[in-house]
């Protein structure tokens, strides 16, 4: 079994219920918390490697540094994500017809975590890239028939494509690895010992489902600084 989109999504499905069924709203709250620091740190490292390249911290930067592309996994079971561009100028708008999270979500009955998840995770990320930019969500998969993301004042020009930079690409366990921390941090800091027993809980979940190898991995990024680019 190899990290991929499905993995990645466990992580937080498996918090938003350990923390809401422990701590209720509170419990919530800390996982919209969790879930905006992790996209946040993301973006921020999107927006050290445009800086070192000297690209200006725009929609087009935006678009081309993203750490993540479509698993060989989730290509084969027919979850990758499709995404059709609808609009360029004024606002760049983006209708995501099919997603491997929203996959993962669904199909182990999280699709509350996956909407709360969804609602916070690529503004966050933008918000890290350049808090003066815009991203609105203004549907997700989760509970609509699709998901509608909306870059306000793109501005691009009729034909514009917007190719990732393979380099910068990280693999899923990078991901998988920065997210268990991200949430993990965040639910000791908030919720101290009970907290960490949360955090335990989710570490068997995923173990249980994905193997004692994988969840090893998981830990290995505990001293990872993934607020800096690699």
């Amino acid at each position: 079994m190899k990290f991929t989109e499905r993995s990645h999504a466990f992580i937080p499905a498996s918090f938003y219920r350990r923390l809401t069924e422990a701590f209720g709203e509170r419990g919530r709250q800390a996982f919209i918390h969790g879930t905006r620091y992790y996209g946040e740190q993301r973006g921020r490292r999107m927006a050290q490697r445009a800086i070192r390249d000297g690209r200006e911290l725009d929609f087009e930067a935006y678009l081309q540094y993203s750490e993540w592309l479509n698993s060989d996994e989730a290509v084969k079971e027919g979850s990758s994500n499709v995404t059709e561009v609808e609009a360029l100028s004024p606002d760049m708008t983006m209708k995501i017809t099919r997603c491997a999270w929203h996959a993962q979500f669904r199909d182990s009955g999280m699709t509350e975590a996956g909407a709360e998840y969804c609602r916070h995770l690529d503004i966050a990320i933008c918000r890290g890239f350049n808090p003066d930019l815009v991203f609105e969500v203004h549907k997700t998969l989760q509970t609509e028939d699709c998901c509608i993301h909306v870059l306000k004042g793109a501005n691009f020009p009729d034909g514009a494509s917007f190719e990732k930079k393979r380099e910068y690409v990280q693999p899923f366990d990078y991901h998988c690895g920065h997210s268990y921390k991200c949430y993990s941090d965040i639910t000791t800091a908030v919720f101290g010992a009970e907290g960490a027993a949360v955090n335990g809980a989710v570490l068997e979940d995923f173990r249980a489902e994905f193997g004692g190898e994988m969840a090893d991995r998981l830990l290995h990024f505990r001293n990872t600084d993934f607020n800096s680019c690699r």
